[in-house]
């Protein structure tokens, strides 16, 4: 072999060498960096309480507030107009309605309005038809909606069902938010309440969940007309500030109408 093939040779085993090399060292950075890299977080991981959450524009009254109730149900015609402007079907508006007017009496301080009641109802289930579900004229949902097993995976809370709970959600071990306002079973034995004066308190019909949601809410004594009290009721009801940026978002979209 000659000195020149000789030189070009050595400097091809050079070459291979240090590629070959800087290979190696790449993948021994890539695997600590990857190492070093936080794992994703779980979409069901529990939120972090907070109470620096700026005040949010307050919901209360809408530009056409809701009528007084002729007995136990509002106008045909508002709500009629209202659905049509907001999307929101007429047995769950009348259901908001109705708890907003009642609560208006019982807890004149609250101020919660029914546009409220709605943003909350349309994050938790749609308005009772998540899951292929619809509203009964009664408020009912035809089929349950329930939140995942509360079994203390993925960062949810651990709540054993009991048999007073498992005839809500039939799971025999562990608990699941239920109905249209997803009120745990621990919560509604709490406050739940017959908002269609039936003689039974259903967490699966709007009327009856809606009521509660708002005797919830109004509880702490909080004036929901301005920003502090609007947020700190609703971050009740669910410790999440996400949660409260999605109802505020959308309760304010029904203001507009």
């Amino acid at each position: 072999m000659s000195d020149q093939a000789a030189r070009r040779e050595r400097r091809i085993t050079t070459a291979i060498f240090v590629t070959a090399l800087l290979g190696v060292a790449g993948l021994v950075v890539a695997a600590a960096l990857l190492a070093k890299s936080p794992p994703e977080p779980s979409p069901r991981a529990l939120p972090t309480p907070t109470t620096t959450m700026a005040p949010v524009k307050p919901v209360s009254e809408p530009v056409a507030p809701a009528p007084a109730p002729a007995g136990d149900h509002i106008s045909a015609s508002w709500l009629s107009d209202v659905s049509r402007q907001t999307g929101i079907g007429t047995v769950a508006l009348e259901a908001y309605a109705l708890a907003s007017v009642r609560l208006a009496t019982e807890q004149p301080k609250c101020h919660v309005g029914w546009t409220t009641l709605a943003g909350i109802g349309a994050i938790e289930s749609g308005h009772g038809t998540n899951g292929g579900s619809r509203l009964r004229a009664d408020g009912t949902t035809s089929r349950p909606i329930l939140g995942p097993a509360l079994d203390g995976s993925s960062g949810m809370a651990r709540i054993p069902s009991d048999k007073q709970s498992e005839k809500w959600h039939g799971d025999t071990q562990w608990d699941h938010a239920v109905g249209p306002m997803q009120f745990i079973p621990s919560t509604w034995r709490k406050w739940g309440s017959d908002g269609n004066k039936d003689g039974t308190a259903d967490p699966n019909n709007v009327v009856d969940a809606a009521y509660a949601a708002g005797r919830y809410l109004c509880a702490s004594g909080r004036d929901m007309r301005t920003g502090e009290g609007w947020t700190q009721a609703i971050f009740s009801y669910n410790h999440s500030d996400d949660y409260v940026r999605s109802v505020v978002a959308r309760a304010n979209s029904y203001v507009t109408h």
